[in-house]
């Protein structure tokens, strides 16, 4: 979803003055309507769902859905017509990829490895962009692939770091350690945090971004935090407008390995100890390791992340010449200029279905 409103603020900058049209079409009920709306962005949803891995009795009501998404964006291609298709998501862009393939497509992988969803995908997209050059890869060597690198929210970016850490009211006797899981939270990430807390609140102040699902037991540690830790520990279910501040205040970040560590990390040259979720296929796991190969992250696994957690922070709070080389080589990855460039080739595609 970021990469692509990053990739539309791009387009809504470039454009201003011209006769730029917009239409974003996302799944019915999806979180990203009210942040789409919010940047003044039309939207429009179809029915969607995924086929893969899914159980024989949800089989016949997803591919239901699928159908239904199919005529929903013919009508909706019908009535905006569209001069580019500009994809990110998974099954989601499904229907509207079958539905639009006279029209010109362009699809942006985030993650270093796609999933299947966007393999299918591809299939019906004119160029595919890219994070990086390994990604080509994943796909045929016929393909027009783009290395552009990961479009970022110019809101990430505004921040220095004085302002930031002043949101924080964050002093300068210890380093700071943010930890985040994303709007739901990496439960066995807070787990660890928590477990460790006291020890991590004597050789850091921690910004604490746990999720919703979590947010209950870490509002109650938060509370239990007693004496000069208090001032040190920093939690919230989510942040918005902040996380910026956040990113930019921090020494070190622990995270799982979502496409946007792969981008957001890099470009404000922040070291991470990745943990990547167990749970999925491998993609997380496929960007932690471009970013451990890199010397910009550490890898931690999630069994073993309780037990080692403490010690490899510890590690890297004591030696400061090891951040500092990370924090160089995470920003030699940097691409700042990725949602332009993104912008850059929607744009060429526009016009040359007009010409």
């Amino acid at each position: 979803m970021y990469p692509a409103l990053s990739v539309l603020e791009q387009l809504q900058s470039e454009f201003a003055t011209s006769n730029l049209e917009l239409l974003w079409v996302g799944g019915e009920g999806g979180m990203e309507e009210t942040l789409v709306k919010r940047m003044g962005i039309p939207y429009q949803s179809v029915p969607a769902a995924g086929v893969h891995g899914v159980g024989l009795r949800a089989l016949p009501r997803n591919l239901g859905k699928l159908a239904r998404g199919y005529f929903a964006s013919r009508k909706i291609l019908k009535e905006f017509r569209p001069d580019a298709l500009f994809f990110t998501g998974g099954y989601i862009a499904a229907p509207m990829a079958l539905a639009g393939m006279s029209v010109p497509a362009l699809l942006y992988v985030p993650d270093i490895e796609p999933a299947l969803a966007l393999k299918t995908i591809a299939r019906f997209a004119d160029r595919i962009a890219v994070t990086a050059a390994e990604s080509r890869n994943y796909f045929p060597a016929r393909a027009r692939v783009i290395e552009t690198g990961y479009p970022v929210r110019k809101e990430l970016t505004k921040w220095d770091r004085a302002a930031a850490r002043a949101v924080f009211n964050l002093h300068d006797e210890k380093p700071v350690l943010l930890v985040t899981g994303g709007s739901r939270g990496a439960r066995s990430i807070n787990q660890a945090v928590l477990h460790h807390l006291p020890s991590l609140l004597e050789m850091a102040q921690v910004i604490h971004i746990s999720g919703e699902l979590d947010w209950p037991v870490v509002e109650a540690a938060a509370r239990q935090t007693s004496g000069m830790n208090r001032r040190d520990y920093h939690a919230y279910s989510y942040l918005h407008e902040e996380m910026g501040a956040a990113l930019r205040s921090a020494d070190l970040v622990l995270s799982r390995a979502g496409a946007s560590s792969v981008g957001e990390y890099p470009l404000l040259g922040l070291p991470a100890i990745l943990v990547p979720y167990p749970h999925a296929w491998r993609y997380q796991k496929v960007n932690a390791d471009h970013l451990v190969k890199r010397g910009a992250a550490i890898l931690l696994e999630d069994e073993t992340l309780k037990e080692k957690l403490l010690e490899s922070v510890q590690k890297l709070f004591k030696d400061p010449d090891q951040l500092a080389q990370m924090r160089a080589r995470a920003s030699a990855l940097a691409r700042p200029q990725a949602a332009r460039a993104i912008a850059e080739q929607l744009a060429e595609m526009a016009k040359e279905a007009k010409s």
